[in-house]
């Protein structure tokens, strides 16, 4: 029995698309039994592990005798030979990291320590250190010089230039919109869990997949999650009504099952069967797999719902993750009327620049320092704060057999937060003076009181939602992470700059969401941390060399503002040519929710 797709009987998928690599971040290096670096010298650790390594060496060479002697057997010997190189190898590292005990290996002058999988002393390479107070020190006189005067070349005048002939528009075709759906296929129930952006990725895709499968989609259930902590259900982030209203022609949307779905079940949602889904799922997986469950069994649940649908999809189910991302989602009226009027304070605040303003999504709280595994003052206390913030919040994960951390070359490789300090001085350099109004969209920064002193000292305009609003409007968002979040989304969204600082969903999806409403044009920063912990690393550095640096930046993250998606990419960072068009070839253009042609 097959049930009615929404693409067609004739609609033949392309294969799934491979599923992405892991994430890089730590993974175990690639060592040499005790954490050697390839090419370094065996050095001896001690007399009892050496005479347990040779006589584990010496029986493995006797069994894999043994085994190329009788060919009956001849195919065990891979298997032997992997599992002796485990026993060897795990013999000679029981020492390596043991409650902290360190194992010094020299190797020329270079001396590497291990303590709890990290490398203490490791080489010190350009960029390895965290140096940029020493630089701020430095080049702070010419900050101030440059503080004095006339502040007409505020880069925030110039910063996106008018080069391209062409703009973006939101475009949808007449024929997306329907006048009548099929009757449904059963009921499609998910889990969004994360934080608020990835609830949204998570309501996206289940949007696209209900239309896919002809399915009513259930108002998503939001998770409590672990980390964020936060308890609000989904009308509480997004306006639930018009959510439904703005997928009325595309996908049915109920706020709750019917009664005779919830007398089946008892009335408990959790037992609807829950079906374990791969990560980035094709359409062909979900037509084959899904809908003949969905048929059967007239609801199936998803839990959690997060990366389950391929970024490569046909045009039919990319234009559902559109409408619903760009159109259908947004904020609870509470929120948005709050925004709104955080938005025109920073407009108020910037007169000298036009209404301008610069806004930063600054990942330096102490979960994001902590898990990225950075080494800033180096202090014992900032180590023992770090040790103790890992532990509560991963158990063990940075401790494991085998695990070497690197924090400098995590450094060198770009990889580390962005300090507030850091952050000032690459915009700075870029021309944006002290007269610009700088909004900080963060959760608590991390010793605030000090590492955000220098910013304030650079750009004494600086607001946060704490200061723009007042704790009276801000008392009924306390303790509900996401809807904090959601009042930084929108300040954000409306800023002249926008700079991200570590990844992550939330500027991933605000470089989509401006793309869309600035005529393709994502107007963000991207810094090079490669290139920034170089000029950090050099307290020497010359301001002109600083300025020339970090400008050669802003030209391009100005180049790349309006890139295209590519196959794989995700549409909600790169919206166009897949929710977007050139203006000239506009049919149907959505502004301000109405549905207008060009």
């Amino acid at each position: 029995m097959h049930g009615y797709s929404r693409l067609g009987p004739n609609f033949n998928p392309s294969t799934p698309s491979s599923s992405p690599p892991s994430s890089p971040r730590f993974r175990p290096s690639r060592m040499k039994p005790n954490g050697l670096i390839s090419g370094q010298g065996m050095g001896r650790v001690g007399s009892g592990s050496t005479k347990l390594g040779d006589f584990l060496e010496r029986l493995m060479c006797i069994v894999i005798a043994t085994v190329f002697r009788r060919k009956g057997v001849l195919l065990f010997a891979p298997l032997l030979y992997i599992t002796g190189m485990l026993l060897y190898m795990g013999s000679l590292s029981l020492e390596s990291n043991n409650g902290g005990d360190r194992i010094g290996i020299k190797k020329g002058k270079v001396k590497v320590e291990f303590s709890g999988g990290f490398v203490v002393d490791e080489p010190i390479l350009p960029g390895s250190l965290y140096r940029s107070n020493e630089v701020f020190e430095r080049l702070w006189p010419f900050l101030q010089d440059e503080g004095i005067g006339n502040h007409s070349s505020n880069a925030l005048t110039t910063v996106w230039p008018s080069r391209y002939q062409q703009a973006w528009k939101p475009c949808f075709n007449n024929s997306v919109f329907d006048t009548e759906l099929p009757k449904s296929n059963g009921y499609f129930i998910i889990e969004a869990n994360g934080g608020l952006n990835q609830q949204r990725l998570s309501i996206c895709d289940a949007v696209a997949v209900a239309g896919l499968l002809n399915a009513t989609l259930v108002i998503p259930i939001f998770h409590l999650n672990s980390v964020w902590r936060d308890s609000s259900k989904f009308g509480e982030i997004f306006d639930e009504d018009f959510f439904m209203y703005a997928l009325r022609n595309k996908v049915n949307v109920v706020r709750q099952l019917p009664e005779d779905i919830l007398r089946r079940y008892n009335h408990n949602i959790s037992s609807i069967v829950n079906l374990r889904l791969k990560a980035w799922s094709s359409p062909t997986y979900y037509l084959q797999k899904v809908l003949p469950k969905l048929l059967l069994l007239g609801a199936v649940r998803v839990a959690p719902f997060s990366n389950r649908l391929a970024n490569t999809v046909p045009p039919e189910v990319q234009g559902l993750r559109c409408l619903a991302n760009f159109e259908a989602l947004r904020f609870a009226q509470p929120i948005r009327s709050l925004a709104e009027v955080m938005v025109q304070r920073m407009v108020q605040k910037s007169s000298r620049s036009g209404g301008k303003y610069v806004s930063v999504h600054l990942r330096f709280e102490k979960d994001m320092v902590a898990f990225s595994c950075c080494i800033y003052d180096g202090g014992k206390e900032e180590k023992k704060e770090m040790d103790i913030a890992r532990e509560k919040g991963w158990r063990g994960k940075f401790r494991r057999r085998g695990r070497i951390i690197r924090p400098g070359a995590i450094r060198r490789d770009g990889k580390c937060p962005l300090t507030p300090l850091e952050v000032g001085m690459m915009l700075r350099g870029m021309g944006f003076d002290n007269t610009t109004v700088v909004y900080v969209a963060a959760g608590i920064i991390y010793k605030a009181d000090k590492f955000m002193e220098p910013l304030r000292k650079l750009f004494p305009l600086l607001e946060t939602k704490d200061s723009l609003a007042t704790p009276e409007e801000l008392a009924p968002f306390q303790g509900h992470s996401s809807r904090l979040a959601a009042l930084d989304y929108t300040v954000c969204l409306h800023s002249e700059v926008f700079v991200t600082t570590q990844g992550g969903n939330f500027p991933h999806f605000l470089m989509g969401h401006r793309r869309y409403i600035n005529g393709g044009h994502s107007k963000t920063v991207v810094p090079d941390k490669r290139k920034l912990v170089l000029l950090f690393d050099n307290p020497d550095v010359r301001w002109e060399t600083f300025k020339y640096q970090v400008q050669d930046m802003l030209y391009r993250s100005d180049t790349k503002g309006r890139e295209m998606k590519k196959p794989t990419a995700s549409l909600y960072t790169f919206p166009m040519p897949d929710c977007m068009c050139q203006e000239s070839y506009t049919n149907t253009i959505y502004q301000n929710g109405t549905l207008k042609s060009s």
